[in-house]
């Protein structure tokens, strides 16, 4: 029998000095934990929590407005299902090798899209935010950068734009849809420039890299534990993130945004990655911190409810020591009272276990 190996780090980490406060806490998809996630009402709930960035998925209408879901399929996060005109909008789709079945932004014009209301994604873990099921429309991505700049003149706060791109090689090939000139075209029209505080991600290589052809815009690939990029069906993420890959990525992105499980090994000790990704002049962004039991890994879990919020605080310390740049929160309020105004007794106090061998 051996102590956790969780444990172990988590002692390591009670001689760290705290979280920098310059590490940036990016709301991931609004303040997610507290709101249906790609909302205004999450954006600004996130913003006012003390979010450095704020993370909106962009996909496109069938007239080429850019809107924020999380995926291109509506069922999940609207209550188009329950949409009697829409019925016959219902199609199968394979995007990314996989199969996918229900309504599509794609094919929806953004006057019919305005029509539908969002919804919580994941009710059984977040119960409180299906409370404001079906207040809410789709958010336009000109309309989230509106927010931003009405509640940066309210508070005086640079607020960073942290958009992502998604299944633009799908949305290419299968809607002629071409995400990179649509975002292009909105960051100009609204006056963005890459000296504003802006992030442009994709899990993809190639966007990246036209991006980083016609812009100076910072860029970030992501990388996930497994597979590889939909559009190089020969690569994948673990390649990508070695000296080699990173060298590679170096040459037309400027981060990597970066699953915690390639940044902290399973005792919670640091990878290598963060000193080999500096090493080829690229930061580090962890995705994703979340407040809920559910989503920790059993020795950051407080009590039994996996609703219940756990030791977030004490992997943002584990991602701290490893050296990351900035976080992925769902609850950037929780990150922020840690990061941001060091409040240590958000770190869960946690009894010693035993393992087997």
């Amino acid at each position: 029998m051996v102590r956790s190996l969780a444990l172990i780090a988590l002692l390591a980490l009670a001689t760290t000095p705290a979280v920098a406060d310059d590490m940036l806490i990016i709301a991931h998809r609004g303040a997610s934990a507290e709101r249906p996630e790609h909302t205004l009402a999450a954006y600004e709930l996130a913003i006012d929590q003390g979010a450095d960035y704020i993370e909106p998925d962009l996909v496109a209408t069938k007239d080429l407005v850019l809107v924020s879901r999380h995926e291109n399929e509506l069922s999940g996060t609207t209550d188009v299902a329950t949409r009697e005109e829409f019925e016959d909008r219902r199609r199968d789709k394979t995007i990314d090798g996989q199969r996918v079945a229900g309504w599509f932004a794609e094919d929806f014009t953004l006057a019919e899209l305005r029509t539908l209301r969002a919804k919580e994604r994941i009710p059984s873990v977040r119960p409180a935010n299906a409370r404001y099921d079906g207040l809410y429309q789709v958010p336009t991505f000109a309309e989230i950068v509106k927010l931003v700049r009405a509640k940066e003149a309210a508070t005086g706060k640079r607020i960073g734009l942290y958009p992502e791109i998604k299944h633009p090689e799908f949305l290419l090939q299968n809607a002629g849809i071409d995400m990179v000139d649509l975002l292009l075209r909105d960051l100009r029209e609204l006056g963005l420039t890459s000296a504003d505080p802006v992030f442009i991600q994709s899990f993809e290589v190639g966007p990246l890299q036209r991006l980083a052809q016609r812009s100076d815009f910072k860029l970030v690939q992501l990388a996930a534990p497994i597979a590889g990029p939909a559009d190089e069906p020969a690569m994948r993420y673990a390649e990508m993130v070695t000296p080699t890959g990173l060298a590679e990525i170096a040459k037309y992105a400027d981060a990597v945004g970066a699953h915690i499980g390639l940044i902290l090994a399973p005792d919670g000790t640091p990878t290598s990655l963060v000193t080999d990704a500096k090493a080829a002049g690229l930061a580090v962004h962890a995705w994703t911190v979340r407040p809920e039991n559910e989503f920790l890994p059993p020795s950051l879990r407080a009590g039994d409810d996996p609703k219940g919020d756990g030791c977030d605080a004490s992997l943002l310390q584990m991602l701290a020591a490893a050296g990351v740049a900035g976080v992925f929160a769902d609850d950037p309020g929780r990150a922020a009272a840690y990061v941001k105004d060091g409040k240590e007794n958000l770190l869960c106090t946690i009894a010693a276990t035993d393992a087997p061998d």
